[in-house]
């Protein structure tokens, strides 16, 4: 018995594109700044000093930028703060990051923790699709071709089948010693982690 689209669960929007982003975030080497009049700070160095650009940024006014920095202003509300967190934490330690990428797509891979439907296709008969949890290596490979989609501004949908091809050579085909022919695909994810 197979399943069809209308019983399948609906895809998990975003999931791949924040868990590599939260992978990037655990090979920080220090720790990001974390009160908003510190975070402002950095942000302003990265935007050159232009309150405007980085009002901009978050979504706020000039003014507001200026009272964080000057310290007037301390608890910033729930969506500000949240927009700081994400953009202190995008720019902090590029190098870092940068270095953990290259060693990750030339030389290490990196691990992925996956909870997601997975369907399957090949020759033969194979399982009916279904809920899994994975946890398995991708190659540098494949992470190399993930980063590259990632860098060229690709949505979940895209990156959605690379990962599911990463997950299929790596976990269901051994490196292509078992399962020839086995294509794995997976449409609702449930949960998702990486490591480098």
């Amino acid at each position: 018995m197979t399943i069809d689209e209308s019983q399948q669960p609906a895809p998990g929007r975003g999931m791949v594109l924040a868990a590599l982003a939260r992978a990037e975030r655990k090979v920080f080497t220090r720790p990001a700044p974390k009160s908003a009049k510190a975070q402002v700070k950095f942000l302003l160095t990265r935007a050159k000093g232009s309150t405007k650009a980085l009002a901009e940024r978050l979504g706020v006014s000039r003014r507001t930028v200026e009272r964080y920095r000057a310290g007037t202003l301390t608890t910033p509300q729930k969506r500000l703060q949240a927009a700081l967190v994400e953009e202190t934490e995008s720019e902090w330690q590029p190098q870092v990051r940068a270095q953990v990428r290259e060693r990750a797509a030339t030389s290490s891979g990196m691990m992925v923790d996956v909870t997601a439907y997975f369907g399957f296709t090949g020759k033969g008969s194979s399982d009916d699709g279904r809920e899994r949890f994975i946890t398995t290596a991708i190659s540098p490979t494949y992470v190399k071709q993930i980063q590259e989609l990632q860098a060229a501004g690709a949505t979940e949908e895209d990156l959605h089948p690379i990962v599911a091809e990463a997950i299929t050579e790596s976990y269901f085909t051994e490196w292509g010693t078992r399962a020839a022919g086995l294509r794995a695909d997976f449409t609702h994810v449930v949960s998702i982690a990486f490591r480098f």
